[in-house]
């Protein structure tokens, strides 16, 4: 049987995946079953096309784990950000800069430059 793909486990291990045509997994599934949680992973092929993948379950733990997207300290800022735009008083100025005129929100926009300016020349 040819092997037709290969794939990187989460913990770097290469893996190849056996073709398996679909007949045989009907006639002998519990082989096949066993062979991919075993750590040999199977294709099942219908007409040479693959259709499915059989791995064992602690592959698929690695593979799902390995997706998740680990942020680690910047989860918790982004909390602590959230939680702030959540308060009243941030309410408060989204909306009154929503509802202000452009020209006060140019002179706001200035300002605020200005500010910037003068702390980094003082820092």
């Amino acid at each position: 049987m040819a092997v037709i793909l290969k794939f990187r486990t989460a913990s770097g291990e290469v893996r190849s995946l056996e073709a398996v045509p679909a007949s045989r997994l009907k006639n002998a599934p519990g082989a096949i079953v066993d062979q991919a949680s075993s750590g040999r992973p199977v294709v099942i092929t219908r007409h040479d096309t693959p259709r499915a993948v059989i791995l064992s379950f602690d592959d698929f733990e690695d593979l799902a784990r390995a997706r998740q997207p680990g942020l680690g300290p910047l989860e918790g800022r982004f909390d602590e950000l959230l939680a702030g735009m959540q308060r009243p008083a941030a309410k408060r100025g989204v909306q009154a800069a929503l509802n202000a005129a452009p020209e006060k929100l140019g002179r706001a926009a200035v300002a605020a430059a200005a500010k910037r300016r003068k702390a980094r020349r003082a820092g």
